[in-house]
C-alpha cells in the first residue's frame, strides 16, 4: 500500500514537473544548456584567460622563476627576437601554403560531389573523405614518415619510373628541401594537405550543394563559359564554405607540433614553441606568449573573411 502511494506521488511530481517545463520553454532552454557553459566557461575560458594572464608575466634571468608582475616585456622578445620571428613567419607561410592547396584540391573534388556524384556515390565519397579522420593521428603521423623516408615507398616510385634526379633536384632547394623527403619542408606540407584536406572538402562540398542548378543551367542558356560562370556564380557563392574550411585548415596548422617534431627539416615552428617552453624550458610566459600568436592571427583572418563578405551566408 505505502509503495503504490509512493509511486502514485512520483509520478505526480514528475507530471507536474513536466507541465512545469512545458508551459516555460525558455526556462528549459536554460536548465539543458547550463550545465555545458559552466564547463565551457570553466574549462575553455577559464583556461584561456589564465593563459592571456600568463603572457602578461615574464622570467628572471638570474633565478629563471617568474614574476608575477605585468610587463609587456615577453611580448616584446617575441616580436623583436630574430629567432621568434623567423618561427612565426614559417609557420605562417606553412598555414598559408596549406590552405591554399587544400583548396585547390579540395574543390574539384567537393564539386564532383555536390554536382555530378549519384546518391550512392556521393555516400562512397562522403565515406572516404572521412575514413582517414577515423585512424590514429600518431599513426597516420608516423606512416608518413616512413612513406616518405629514402628507402620508403615514394622513393621507389620515383626510382621506377626514371624520375629519381627529378626528386633529388627537388630536394636540394633552399626553401624546401632536405635530405629526404621525410626530412624536408616538402614533406611537412605533404603531410600536413593529407591531415587537413577533409576539413576542407566537407565544407566546400555543403556549400557547393546549395549553389542552385538553375543559376548555372541559366548562366550556361546566355553564352556564359565554363570558367566565366564558375568565377561569376559558383565560386562567390562557395565562398562560405571555403572560408570554413580555411578557417579549419590555417588554424590547425598553426597550433600542430606534432607533425613538425616528426617529419621535415630541422626548425621550430609555434606549437613546438609553446610545447618546449611551457615543458622542458620551463619558460610559461614565452610559452603563453607564443600560443596569443595563433589566436591574434586567426582574429585577424576572420576579420579579413568577414569584411569580404564570405561569412555571411555562413
Amino acid at each position: 500500500m505505502n509503495t503504490a502511494l509512493a509511486a502514485d506521488a512520483a509520478g505526480g511530481w514528475f507530471r507536474g514537473a513536466s507541465t512545469f517545463l512545458y508551459r516555460r520553454p525558455g526556462f528549459y532552454l536554460c536548465l539543458l544548456l547550463i550545465p555545458p557553459l559552466l564547463w565551457f566557461g570553466t574549462v575553455y575560458l577559464g583556461s584561456l584567460f589564465m593563459l592571456l594572464a600568463n603572457s602578461f608575466y615574464a622570467i628572471d634571468e638570474f633565478t629563471a622563476k617568474i614574476v608575477y608582475e605585468p610587463t609587456l616585456a615577453t611580448f616584446r622578445q617575441v616580436v623583436t627576437q630574430p629567432a621568434h620571428i623567423d618561427i612565426i613567419v614559417r609557420t605562417v607561410v606553412m598555414a598559408l601554403a596549406v590552405t591554399i592547396a587544400s583548396a585547390f584540391i579540395a574543390f574539384p573534388v567537393a564539386n564532383y560531389m555536390a554536382r555530378y556524384a549519384t546518391p550512392r556515390i556521393k555516400a562512397l565519397c562522403y565515406v572516404g573523405v572521412m575514413l582517414p579522420m577515423w585512424t590514429s593521428y600518431l599513426v597516420k603521423v608516423y606512416a608518413w614518415r616512413l612513406l616518405l623516408a629514402k628507402q620508403g615507398i615514394l622513393s621507389w616510385l620515383f626510382d621506377s619510373v626514371g624520375a629519381t634526379p627529378l626528386l633529388d633536384a627537388t630536394l636540394e632547394l633552399p626553401a624546401i628541401g632536405g635530405p629526404s623527403l621525410s626530412s624536408s619542408y616538402l614533406g611537412m606540407f605533404i603531410v600536413f594537405v593529407y591531415m587537413w584536406l577533409p576539413y576542407m572538402i566537407l565544407p566546400l562540398a555543403a556549400a557547393l550543394e546549395r549553389v542552385p542548378t538553375a543559376l548555372l543551367q541559366a548562366s550556361a542558356d546566355l553564352g556564359a563559359r565554363p570558367m566565366q560562370t564558375f568565377r561569376t556564380i559558383t565560386l562567390p557563392l562557395a565562398l562560405p564554405g571555403l572560408a570554413a574550411g580555411s578557417v579549419f585548415t590555417f588554424s590547425l596548422t598553426l597550433g600542430d607540433y606534432i607533425i613538425p617534431s616528426v617529419v621535415g627539416a630541422p626548425g621550430y615552428f609555434i606549437g613546438m614553441m609553446v610545447y618546449q617552453q611551457q615543458g622542458t624550458a620551463g619558460n610559461l610566459p614565452l610559452a603563453a606568449a607564443f600560443s596569443v600568436v595563433p589566436i591574434v592571427l586567426i582574429m585577424v583572418y576572420l576579420a579579413l573573411v568577414k569584411r569580404a563578405g564570405a561569412l555571411d551566408a555562413l
